[in-house]
């Protein structure tokens, strides 16, 4: 079903805003669900982003604007001026988008890919109706005779910091021509220094990709409000990339009495289908505004040439796997082949007794400055395990997630090292009372 909303009061957003929706079907999994319960503090308070688009230069420009009209949303319905304006956190420079469709334009092929948590990967709408693949399914049906390859990466309960690691192998590795991000409701204020400098360089990862990606950022909110939308949005106005703003868009409604949270989520993060539709709207409103003014779009593209300080300490992060990754001794652990907490394969220590020793502890050879860790919580048989870099104990992590939702990856950065060098890290697990396991998912290093 294909439906045109032409909003006679979206005068007042400068330019003239067509909604579309084509849905489709081809995919039939369901989706896991997300840990991604992010902290609890809501970040500071950003302005509501709402820049004018300026298609002369393919830049975005805050300008005063004039009063919109409200009209009140019914669910299912049209968007309304209002929450389109809200949805614009940050209108962005424009010019990759517009390379992007006009490929589309010339029935070229192209690859959209989708990173993120568990929102992205389709929980509670599944792959059918996750905003991801609706959004794909739009840019097909506006585009006909191109061809549109649909990546989804994403996996529930991971954040930027895991993002930027996995970025090469399960984002890049496609040579997307598009990338959406969303990883707001999974980086929390638990780790805000280190989840700004992983989105940002997760940015310019992407931005200086072989294959030029345009990048749309998207900025997702749980029921209380809290998000990591405005720690994001310093580094997407920093480089004037787009990011279209959900929480915005949807607080302001429930605000008003139009619709309530659970109309779009069944529970306190997670868009149900009619959620996932909503948001596939203000992503594909934005989009059809590009298409509107493709021609009139020219300029320089945005300007990476400045990070801050440490905005490129993970631009080359990357995984090391049991896929491809020889450890310099296995212990008592194992390779299992099979998925933990989305990830292919884990190196896996199982125990019947829990008695270990130093004996059974796993030992990596690597080449790094920074290295981390993904390992297993786990709601039954956890353990902790001592990690040592260069034979010094660094930390104990605690693989313990009883009561929680599900088993899942998390991670933990070991060490930010003076420079790149040669290192040894040994995982060690303690003894416990009773049965024991393990998993290690991949070892982070940049």
């Amino acid at each position: 079903m294909k439906k045109f909303m032409a909003i006679a009061a979206a005068a007042a957003l400068v330019l003239s805003l067509t909604a579309c929706k084509n849905y489709t079907v081809s995919d039939s999994e369901s989706s896991a669900p997300d840990s991604s319960a992010a902290d609890s503090n809501t970040p500071d308070s950003a302005d509501s982003g709402t820049s004018s688009d300026n298609p002369e230069s393919g830049n975005s420009e805050s300008e005063p604007q004039e009063e919109i009209e409200e009209i009140p949303y019914t669910l299912g319905g049209e968007l309304t001026p209002t929450m389109i304006a809200n949805s614009r956190y940050n209108v962005g420079n424009q010019v990759r988008l517009a390379e992007f469709f006009k490929k589309l334009r010339a029935g070229e092929e192209v690859t959209v890919a989708f990173l993120g948590g568990s929102i992205t990967q389709g929980s509670s709408a599944g792959n059918d109706l996750c905003y991801a693949r609706l959004t794909a399914n739009w840019i097909q049906e506006q585009f006909p005779d191109a061809t549109v390859n649909y990546v989804n990466a994403g996996i529930g309960a991971t954040g930027s910091y895991i993002g930027v690691h996995r970025c090469d192998n399960d984002v890049l590795s496609h040579d997307p021509d598009i990338v959406f991000v969303d990883f707001s409701v999974n980086d929390t204020t638990e780790r805000t220094e280190l989840n700004k400098l992983t989105y940002e360089s997760l940015m310019r990862k992407l931005w200086f990709a072989e294959s030029s990606p345009a990048v749309v950022t998207i900025a997702m909110t749980q029921d209380n409000g809290t998000s990591f939308q405005d720690y994001h949005g310093e580094i997407v106005k920093r480089y004037d990339i787009p990011m279209i703003s959900y929480k915005n868009a949807i607080l302001d409604i429930i605000d008003k009495g139009y619709i309530k949270w659970t109309d779009i989520s069944d529970d306190n993060i997670h868009p149900n289908v009619p959620g996932h539709a909503l948001l596939t709207d203000l992503i594909t409103n934005y989009l059809q505004s590009v298409i509107d003014n493709l021609d009139s779009i020219s300029g320089e593209e945005s300007d990476f040439s400045q990070p801050s300080e440490s905005g490129e300490k993970y631009l080359n992060a990357k995984l090391l796997t049991p896929a491809d990754t020889e450890p310099a001794s296995l212990g008592a652990f194992m390779v299992r082949d099979a998925a933990f907490g989305g990830f292919n394969g884990s190196w896996m220590l199982k125990s019947s007794d829990g008695q270990l020793t130093e004996a059974d502890g796993i030992e990596f050879n690597v080449t790094a400055k920074n290295i981390g860790l993904l390992y297993g919580k786990t709601v039954s048989n956890p353990v902790k395990a001592d990690i040592y870099i260069d034979g010094e104990l660094i930390t104990t992590l605690d693989t313990d997630f009883s009561g929680g939702w599900g088993n899942y990856a998390e991670f933990a950065e070991i060490a930010a090292l003076p420079e790149e060098g040669e290192h040894t890290l040994k995982i060690v697990p303690q003894s416990t009372d009773g049965a024991a396991a393990m998993y290690i998912s991949a070892i982070a290093i940049s």
